[in-house]
């Protein structure tokens, strides 16, 4: 008789961050947004951002990338980087700076450039 061990492997990362995390982050921000009066251009920034980087949006928040699933740690940085060029050139902007300042917020603490998520 043999003895089986079954392992079972840890749900995929996102960025640097465990699934939970990002989950939660994404959580007590939407919670927070839910007033009518408190969601903000960084709030909806934040959340399309958290939502794409779970693998739950179609398009990446800032280029509008096409992806399927969660982006790996590579296209997640490659977003923070689009991020910060349209926050260093406002004449190329087509939506509004906080909502970009929100994207590059949430997906800088996904990928460990920050300990602190909006």
């Amino acid at each position: 008789m043999t003895h089986r061990q079954t392992y079972q492997s840890a749900p995929r990362p996102v960025g640097v961050r465990s699934t939970a995390e990002v989950e939660q982050a994404f959580g007590e921000l939407e919670r927070g947004a839910a007033a009518p009066n408190r969601q903000t251009q960084l709030s909806r920034g934040s959340l399309a951002a958290y939502l794409w980087a779970l693998g739950r949006g179609d398009t990446a928040p800032v280029t509008g990338a096409r992806g399927t699933g969660r982006p790996d740690l590579l296209a997640l940085t490659a977003e923070v980087d689009a991020a910060m060029v349209e926050l260093e050139y406002q004449s190329q902007r087509t939506v509004p700076r906080d909502y970009t300042q929100g994207v590059h917020d949430a997906l800088s603490w996904v990928c460990g450039h920050t300990d602190d998520h909006p």
